[in-house]
């Protein structure tokens, strides 16, 4: 885990919000915190060490635990967090002047943080993110600080402390947060999306699984899972078909038929749904294949591989792959993602079974030269990826030649180059 600070805040001693669904008990172990002092702009600062701390060996794993209960039948909570050594507690508590709203900053690597609730029946339910729950003390005593003392009285005093049970709330339901639905990065990074392409989202609780889970041994022959893990998502209420989750990222095929406008967007996890989320669907959303790891001397450069080849059209050596400038007459091959219905139709979630065709005119330039297109269709084999077969035209040499297309007459928005020789 990097070292960094944690951007989410927490309570002491004040209002939490209405939204909680889970409430915390009374831990069974206490909170302490260490008052540091002010850094260089004023915000107090605090050590802190929650719960029971054990050292293995090898890892200190500390341990904060209660009852909880507003989640199906209630049970028992933990907060865990571990890391190497047994050293200081990883983490301190950084307070605005004259504010008990905290955040979190990491001072030394620690190597795992999880929230445990362990239903009375029922197996345990995981939680990944430094986010959504609040504590506040409960019968603290203080050292050091006048009575009645504040957590952030005592950050702002070196060495006083603050020692006791803590009792909270914690949100369990994932939440997207704002801007954290689009197109995914490699294809042009859209606020907007369009049926059977491809969206991620970003936010908060939205897997109950630790590490990033792909949907590689989920399918049902060649139909794409709705569920992974226990995380569900829908697009105006149909199922979307999920590739990927994590706590903090989920990937997603937006169903076939969708309607154009607003859609809401919601997230299904052991922990809840989330609040809706509106995302804007056209009836396409074209964009090609172009990562940020294809960007050189500042010109993003689109994917191309030289048909039937591993070969990639680019101007530079890249370890590990075979790279080479195109010449005119060469056969390369562009995918894409959001270019709309083929024929015969593949509905999204369907691993594409034959060759096929878009429905919109697809065309293509280089250096405003047409292309000949020699296949425009789904990629057969895989699900929802779009494949360009195109015939590289008579254009003059550039490790900086315009890629521009179109598909049914309206130009597609990315500014693209591909490197050409003669």
């Amino acid at each position: 885990m990097k070292i960094a600070i944690i951007p989410v805040f927490f309570l002491f001693l004040a209002a939490v919000p209405a939204s909680a669904l889970v409430t915390l008990g009374q831990s069974n172990q206490n909170f302490v915190l260490t008052g540091i002092g002010p850094n260089a702009q004023g915000a107090g600062q605090g050590s802190v060490v929650w719960g029971s701390c054990v050292f293995d060996g090898t890892n200190t794993t500390c341990t904060l635990s209660g009852s909880y209960s507003g989640l199906g039948p209630g049970g028992s909570y933990a907060f865990v967090i571990s890391y190497a050594g047994n050293g200081p507690f990883p983490l301190i508590a950084v307070f605005p002047p004259g504010s008990n709203q905290f955040s979190f900053q990491a001072i030394s690597n620690y190597s795992s943080f999880v929230i445990n609730l362990t239903p009375s029946s029922g197996p345990v339910i995981s939680f990944y993110s430094f986010a959504n729950w609040t504590w506040q003390f409960s019968g603290p005593t203080c050292t050091g600080v006048a009575q009645p003392c504040n957590a952030s009285q005592v950050a702002q005093t070196p060495a006083a402390t603050m020692t006791g049970p803590v009792t909270g709330l914690f949100d369990p339901t994932p939440s997207i947060t704002p801007s954290g639905a689009l197109t995914p990065d490699n294809y042009g990074s859209f606020t907007s999306v369009a049926p059977a392409s491809w969206m991620v989202m970003y936010g908060v609780n939205l897997a109950t699984n630790t590490k990033g889970q792909t949907w590689t041994t989920s399918f049902n022959g060649t139909q794409a899972p709705t569920s992974l893990v226990g995380t569900t998502v829908t697009v105006a209420g149909v199922p979307a078909y999920v590739s990927y989750v994590s706590p903090g990222q989920v990937n997603v095929q937006v169903p076939s038929g969708i309607s154009s406008g607003s859609q809401p967007i919601v997230v299904t996890t052991a922990g809840g749904s989330s609040t809706p989320y509106p995302i804007n669907v056209n009836a396409t959303e074209p964009g090609l294949l172009a990562p940020l790891s294809f960007v050189i001397n500042g010109k993003q450069n689109v994917v191309a591989l030289f048909s039937n080849t591993l070969t990639y059209v680019l101007p530079v050596n890249v370890s590990g792959i075979a790279t080479a400038r195109a010449k005119p007459g060469d056969s390369i091959t562009m995918y894409g993602i959001g270019f709309g219905p083929v024929t015969p139709n593949v509905p999204a979630g369907q691993i594409v079974q034959q060759t096929n065709q878009v429905q919109a005119n697809f065309a293509i330039t280089f250096a405003n030269v047409p292309a000949n297109v020699t296949y425009a269709g789904l990629t057969p084999q895989i699900v929802g990826l779009y494949q360009f077969n195109v015939v590289v035209p008579n254009v003059a040499a550039s490790d900086t030649v315009p890629v521009a297309f179109t598909l049914g007459g309206v130009s597609g928005t990315q500014n693209l180059v591909i490197a050409i020789q003669n």
